[in-house]
C-alpha cells in the first residue's frame, strides 16, 4: 500500500512552547496560518519536544508555556474546525517512526544541516552535545512524513530542512518500497493504460535509464499525469518506477514558501525574547505605548529641526507594516522635511498597534476564562492526529517487516 496524493493539499507545521507570543510570531507565522486554513488542510503542533533539545534543562515552565501559546494561536485568529491543533508529545508515534527513520539516515546528513553548527554558536553557554540536538532535524522531518504532508510552510532558510525530509523519505522508500507485489502492482498499473500506451512508457523509461535522455523522461511523466485511468497511488507508483524508485511509502513533501513580515523589536533588532525588545500579542495597553514611545530613532535628528531618513530609523519598519500608503507617505515627507517630531510620528503607529491588541484579546478572552475549553480543543486535535499517525504506521510497520500478527 502507498498514500493517494491526488489533490494533497495537506501542510503541516509547529512551533516550540516558549510562552506568550509576541507580534513577530504574529505577522511572521500566524497570519500566514490564519490565511492557509482556509486553503488548505492544516495540521499545527506544539513542538514541546523539540522544545527539550535545548531546554531540556530548565522543563518546569513548559505547561505554562504549551497552553499560553495555544491560546494566542487561537487569538490570532486560527479557527480548530478548520484546522488540527495537537501536541507533538500527545501522539507517541512520533517516537515511534523517528526511531525506525534514524535505522536509515546516514550521520553526516543530520551533522550538515545548517541550523545545527549556527545554534551550537547562538546557545554557546548551553551544552548541546546531545543526541536529541544532533537528531531534532530528523524528528522534524518524522513530523512531516507522519501525516504525509504534501506541503510545509517554510521561510527560505528552513528550506534545508524539507529538503532533508524529502532525501529522507526517498531513502526509506528506495529501502522499503520495493517489497513483496511491487512487480504486480507495476504490471497492473502498466494494464490500466492499454498495450500501446505501457509499450511507449516502458520505451521512454530505457531512454532515461540507459541514456540520460530528460524529454524521454518528461514526456514519461506527462504519459503518466494524462491517463484518468489511473488512480492516484498507481501515478506514484509509476513515476517511482520511471526513476528506479519503488512506492512512495512515504511521499516526498515541498516546501511552501510563505511571506515573513520581519518585525523589528523595539530596540531595530530582529524582534526576540533574547534580546528583551518585544511587544507581546496580548500585551498591557500602556506598555505598549510607553515603550513604542521610548524607541531610538534615527540618530541624526537630534534637534526637531534637524531632517531625518527613515531608512535609518528602527520605528519605519514598524509603520510599514502597520500604517497605510497615506500614513507611509506622510511619515516619510514629514521626516524628511524635519516637519514634526518623532513623538508625533510614532502615535499613528501606537494607535494601529493598539487597534490590532484590542481584537487579539478580545477573541482571547473566552479561552483565557474557560481554559477548559482550549484543552477539549487541543485533545479534540490529538485524537484526529492520532488517527492519521495510526495509518501512517501501520504502512511503515509492515514495511520494516515489523507486523507480526
Amino acid at each position: 500500500m502507498e498514500f493517494d496524493s491526488t489533490e494533497n493539499r495537506r501542510t503541516l507545521s509547529g512551533m516550540r512552547p516558549t510562552g506568550k507570543l509576541h507580534l513577530g510570531h504574529y505577522h511572521g507565522v500566524l497570519k500566514n496560518w490564519v490565511r492557509m486554513q482556509e486553503d488548505y488542510e492544516c495540521f499545527f503542533f506544539v513542538a514541546d519536544w523539540h522544545a527539550l533539545t535545548t531546554s531540556y534543562d530548565n522543563p518546569e515552565t513548559m505547561g505554562e508555556h504549551v497552553w499560553d501559546m495555544v491560546i494566542d494561536w487561537l487569538a490570532a485568529g486560527v479557527d480548530p474546525e478548520k484546522a488540527t491543533l495537537f501536541i507533538q508529545s500527545g501522539i507517541l508515534e512520533h517516537a515511534e517512526l523517528h526511531l525506525l527513520l534514524s535505522m536509515v539516515t546516514p550521520l553526516g546528513w543530520l551533522e550538515r544541516v545548517p541550523s545545527f553548527k549556527e545554534q551550537q554558536q547562538r546557545l554557546a553557554d548551553k551544552d548541546l552535545s546531545t543526541y536529541g540536538f544532533l537528531g531534532y532535524p530528523l524528528l522534524q522531518s518524522a513530523d512531516i512524513l507522519m501525516y504525509r504532508a504534501a506541503h510545509v510552510p517554510v521561510g527560505e532558510d528552513q528550506v534545508p530542512h524539507v529538503e532533508l525530509t524529502r532525501e529522507i523519505a526517498r531513502r526509506f522508500n528506495a529501502f522499503f518500497g520495493k517489497g513483496p507485489g511491487f512487480e504486480q502492482d507495476i504490471e497492473k498499473a502498466m494494464s490500466q493504460i492499454g498495450k500501446k500506451a505501457s509499450g511507449r512508457f516502458r520505451s521512454l523509461r530505457r531512454r532515461f535509464n540507459e541514456q540520460g535522455d530528460r524529454d524521454a523522461h518528461a514526456q514519461a511523466l506527462e504519459l503518466i499525469r494524462g491517463a484518468p485511468q489511473l488512480t492516484g497511488d498507481q501515478k506514484q507508483l509509476l513515476s517511482g518506477y520511471l526513476e528506479g524508485r519503488g512506492k512512495a511509502l512515504l511521499p516526498e513533501p515541498a516546501a511552501l514558501l510563505t511571506e515573513a513580515a520581519k518585525t523589528p523589536g523595539l530596540d531595530g533588532q530582529k524582534m526576540s525574547k533574547s534580546y528583551g525588545n518585544i511587544i507581546a500579542m496580548r500585551d498591557d495597553p500602556k506598555r505598549i505605548e510607553k515603550a513604542v514611545r521610548s524607541m531610538p530613532t534615527d540618530p541624526a535628528r537630534v534637534r526637531l529641526t534637524d531632517p531625518g531618513d527613515p531608512g535609518k530609523c528602527p520605528v519605519w519598519p514598524l509603520h510599514r507594516i502597520y500604517s497605510d500608503a497615506a500614513t507611509c507617505e506622510w511619515v516619510e515627507a514629514g521626516c524628511r522635511a524635519a516637519s514634526f517630531g518623532c513623538v508625533e510620528c510614532k502615535r499613528p503607529l501606537i494607535r494601529k498597534i493598539l487597534e490590532e491588541q484590542e481584537e487579539i484579546r478580545e477573541r482571547a478572552e473566552p479561552y483565557v476564562a474557560r481554559p477548559a475549553l482550549v484543552k477539549e480543543i487541543i485533545l479534540d486535535g490529538n485524537e484526529r492526529a492520532t488517527r492519521i499517525a495510526n495509518e501512517t504506521m501501520d504502512i511503515v510497520r509492515s514495511a520494516v517487516g515489523m507486523r507480526y500478527f
